[in-house]
């Protein structure tokens, strides 16, 4: 091989190493000493999301957010000192974000309704709610996706775009909650009657509510019966048990004092045969 091939080789060599070596050497340095500055920040920000009380995909995601920024900006950092205009790389970064967007329109709209779930907690993992025409308990709460557990034992997973869109009925938000039972009586029974032994009934349950009191009304008369409402608070946890040990018990004390259901009765009236021989009574002017 033609030795002055080589030591032209060598003499590029030194010309590239004299021309870039201190912005190489610079970057080396920002580059370690980036990667310890992103180590301290991400340590000082987990510990603070451990110490708040924000949920665990919340925290996943702030971590993994804050790790893609910062070392974004870090070879950012790195590219200017080798001469690589900033303007470059967020050509770059926006048409990524750009491409990414138009790729995952769905996922980005359950993506922003998952953080607003998580910040906003409209309702927590254990709650009982019903959204979209679904009721269970919530299972599980993802950036994504929540699902929920239906009382026969069915998962129901959600797209969190459509949860945050719909209103959400949240019934273990509130620490009591007021179970209504319906019963029907028949017209000749008096309020004064049924209204006592419906209380006795309900009052004997042992985690009803002392305040507000179990009550009895009249709600409504209808076409062979009247319509009586009997309402007591227990703590939300306890809603559905309570609601039919409550109905069995006061089935049992109305049987005890012989009040039945209602039977439906109509009335018919038959008028006098209508014969065709007989003649229209003579009109009088």
């Amino acid at each position: 091989m033609d030795t002055s091939f080589l030591e032209t080789i060598k003499t590029y060599l030194k010309e590239i190493l004299v021309s870039i070596g201190p912005e190489l050497i610079y970057s080396a340095v920002a580059l370690v000493l980036g990667i310890i500055f992103i180590n301290l920040i991400m340590k000082v920000l987990k510990a603070a999301l451990r110490k708040s009380k924000v949920e665990l995909s919340l925290k996943t995601f702030v971590e993994s957010l804050s790790i893609f920024v910062l070392y974004g900006l870090l070879f950012t950092l790195i590219g200017s000192i080798l001469g690589i205009k900033a303007t470059s790389f967020l050509a770059i970064f926006g048409a990524a974000g750009i491409a990414i967007g138009l790729a995952l329109q769905g996922s980005l709209a359950n993506f922003a309704g998952g953080v607003l779930i998580l910040v906003f907690k409209p309702f927590k993992v254990g709650d009982l709610i019903h959204v979209n025409s679904s009721t269970g308990y919530v299972v599980n709460i993802d950036i994504l996706y929540t699902r929920i557990e239906t009382f026969d034992g069915r998962i129901i997973t959600m797209p969190n775009g459509n949860v945050a869109n719909s209103d959400v009925d949240n019934r273990t938000m509130n620490p009591l909650r007021r179970v209504d039972l319906s019963f029907k009586f028949a017209f000749d029974i008096k309020m004064e009657t049924i209204r006592p032994i419906i209380l006795e009934a309900m009052k004997a349950h042992p985690i009803v509510e002392k305040e507000p009191e179990p009550d009895v009304w009249l709600e409504e008369i209808g076409e062979s019966e009247i319509r009586v409402t009997a309402r007591c608070w227990v703590e939300s946890i306890h809603y559905w048990p309570t609601f039919w040990e409550q109905l069995e018990a006061v089935k049992k004390a109305l049987d005890a004092h012989g009040i039945e259901t209602p039977i439906p009765r109509r009335i018919v009236y038959q008028g006098g045969e209508y014969k065709a021989s007989e003649s229209l009574p003579e009109r009088k002017d």
